[in-house]
């Protein structure tokens, strides 16, 4: 089973930028879906964005035009560039696999640990 660890999350301010890594131990990312989530306090954790294999990648429209997912297959790396950060965006960050893509957080069977993201206001 693939291992997945985020790092990259942290503190900053509204309009700032912060760029998340995901990456997989244990298997490659190959084939199925990669997706990141988010959840803030109080709330579900929600789809944000997520790939496709090989080549799809989808965004929620809360970070549409803000947020871009990229890929290095050499380090079995996905990153989440965050760009023009808003305090809504605070939450815990995590990247998941599923076996076939969905929207839905239900689909994806493999988390990584998470990351805190807080941008202040």
């Amino acid at each position: 089973q693939v291992q997945l660890v985020e790092s990259g999350g942290g503190l900053v301010q509204t309009g700032g930028s912060l760029k998340l890594s995901c990456v997989a131990s244990g298997r490659t990312f190959s084939s199925g879906s990669m997706g990141w989530f988010r959840q803030a306090p109080g709330k579900e954790r929600e789809f944000i964005g997520g790939i496709r294999w090989p080549l799809t990648i989808y965004y929620a429209d809360s970070v549409k035009g803000r947020f871009t997912i990229s890929r290095d297959d050499a380090k079995n790396t996905v990153y989440l560039q965050m760009n023009s950060l808003k305090p809504e965006d605070t939450a815990v960050y995590y990247c998941a696999t599923a076996r076939s893509f969905s929207f839905s957080r239900a689909q994806y069977d493999n988390w990584g640990q998470g990351t805190q993201v807080t941008v202040s206001s």
